[in-house]
This record gives structure tokens, sequence and C-alpha cells, in this order.
């Protein structure tokens, strides 16, 4: 059973007078779906968020939303949720109180109660749900600001760098979540300049250049498109590797020891997914063990480089800001 798309764009475009943020853009996104939006920074990321949770309109083109057609007014219908730029949160209430007031706000009838503490539990903030906000790390107010958008139940969820100053326990809770609002039908858009956190957890990507789209599809073609990649090799016989990969067939050895230098632990080649297979078996039956196998760039970001003609942002490592 095909499911029904979430948003459906067709010619977006705004501007901020003399510059154009969005020109032309089109996104299909369906429910059940996680969508990537990548983009270098000034690519129109942030502005199609925008447009999607109601904080701006287009200037031009048609936007459905959950079957909506949204016109010339800041609305979206029920069900959207998430945040752009961070999460809106008073800093001097607790993460309990900001979400009961979110509840309040929401008019509940049966009390916001049960719904708090499902959301608070789902994004790991159990234990500090007591602390006010003021005090929380940058990685617990993006979890907090998850907790309120699930308050919602919602159907299409904008999510804007979720997982900014999360530490791996943080990021699999994250993780998790999106995960399973996927499996039951909410559609995510994501927008990360983390690239492994994409490849994880998106089943399609947009890529936005200069407010043009200039890629959209499976992740799976993307990787296809992105041709011969760098992978590094480590093996328990780095000098016999050396050799073997010299001689397959499709591969080059992009990077090795300075000549006279002994053969480093590890080497760089480059060549199609075939040859690698090829290697490893010639590696096996030399009775050389691989020991590490993987691209230096994955074919998201090899993709996002070529596409845009940019560099990647450096993925976020800052563990003071995590919790």
């Amino acid at each position: 059973m095909e499911r029904p798309p979430a948003v459906r764009a067709r010619g977006i475009t705004k501007s901020f007078g003399e510059v154009i943020a969005l020109d032309e853009v089109d996104l299909d996104v369906t429910s059940g779906q996680v969508h990537g939006l990548v983009g270098p920074n000034g690519a129109g990321k942030t502005t199609l968020l925008g447009l999607l949770l109601g904080l701006a309109v287009a200037d031009s083109g048609r936007l459905e939303i959950l079957g909506t057609t949204v016109g010339r007014t800041l609305s979206v219908p029920d069900g959207v949720a998430g945040f752009v730029d961070g999460p809106g949160l008073y800093p001097s209430l607790t993460a309990r109180q900001n979400l009961a007031a979110l509840a309040l706000l929401r008019r509940y009838d049966d009390g916001p109660t049960a719904d708090v503490e499902h959301a608070l539990e789902q994004v790991g903030l159990t234990e500090v749900a007591d602390d006010r906000v003021r005090g929380f790390s940058l990685g617990m107010r993006q979890r907090l600001g998850l907790a309120a958008a699930l308050l919602t139940t919602p159907r299409l969820l904008i999510l804007d760098e979720p997982a900014n100053g999360l530490d791996p326990a943080g990021k699999r809770h994250v993780h998790r979540v999106i995960s399973g609002l996927a499996a039951n039908g909410t559609a995510v858009v994501l927008s990360s300049h983390r690239m492994d956190d994409l490849a994880a957890l998106c089943s399609e990507v947009t890529i936005l250049a200069t407010g043009r789209v200039v890629f959209t599809g499976p992740l799976s073609k993307l990787a296809a498109e992105s041709g011969e990649l760098d992978y590094r090799l480590v093996t328990s016989d780095p000098a016999a590797a050396h050799r073997l990969a010299s001689e397959t067939p499709g591969l080059r050895v992009v990077h090795d020891s300075e000549p006279g230098q002994r053969v480093e632990a590890d080497i760089v080649v480059r060549g199609p997914v075939q040859a690698l297979d090829e290697l490893v078996v010639r590696l096996v039956q030399a009775g050389v063990a691989p020991r590490e196998l993987g691209p230096v760039v994955t074919p998201l970001e090899a993709a996002f480089l070529a596409l845009t003609g940019t560099e990647a942002a450096p993925a976020e490592t800052d563990q003071e800001n995590s919790r």
C-alpha cells in the first residue's frame, strides 16, 4: 500500500530583498519516511524548514502539507511539530514545567501529566526533569525540544540539527525516537551537517546549493552516483596488502609511506566496490587478515562535496556541552 505524501512542494521561491533564498524548489516527503535536508551554510535549508513549520510563507509556488494546501498566511495544519534554529524554551522553568506549560497551551482535556512523563522518558531526560533548563547543556536542550514536539503526536516532524551537542547516549535516544516515529507513519524532515546521522536515519535526501535542489532521491542512488571512493585499509601485513592492492585491477594506491620509509599500518586505495571485493578475496587467499576497510569519506559526503563545490562542515565533537 502506497503511503500518502506528507509534503509536496512545487516551484517554491522565497526571497529576502535581493537575496534569493529558495529558487524553484521541489520537495516530496512521504509519510513514514525520514528525509534528509543537506546543504552548505546559506543554501536555503533554514528558510525551507521555516516554510514547513508555518514561520514564513513562500513568494511563489505551491506547498501542500499533510494534504492541505498552505496559502499566504503563517499557518500549517494540525499535526506539524518541530523546531528550527534550536528549540524555544523557558530557562527559568524545569524540563517538566516546560513541557507541562506547553501541554496546557494545547488544551489537553485529559490532563498533560502522562504525556509529559512519557515524552521525558522517550528522550532520556527523566532523571533531570526537575532541573532548571538554564543549566542544561546544548544536547539536553535539543532533547527537550524533541520531547516538546512529541507532545503533539506529530504526523510531520521538522528537526534542525537535532544531534547538536549530543553525547553517544543522547544520540542513541534521539535516533531511537526518530526511527520509531517513522516506523509508525510519521514523516520526518531532518536537516543536519552530520553525514553519519543522515546516512543512519534517512531513506531519501535532498541536497540544496544556493537555494536550488541539486539532488533529491534515495541514498542508494546517491551512493551509486558517487563513483570511485577512497577506502582506508588496515591489515595484519601492510607490505603484502600494498602489493596485492597494486596488483588488483581497477584499484590504485593513493596514499602510502614515502619511499625509503617503512610501510605504515594502513593504506588508502581508490576504486569501485567490485575492485574492493576482489582485493578482500586476494587478501584472504594470501593469508592476510583485513582488520578495517571503510570509506575515508562516506558516499553522502562525497556527493555533497561534488554537487555543492564546498567542504563539508566538521562533525560536532564538543563533549563539554554534552550530557
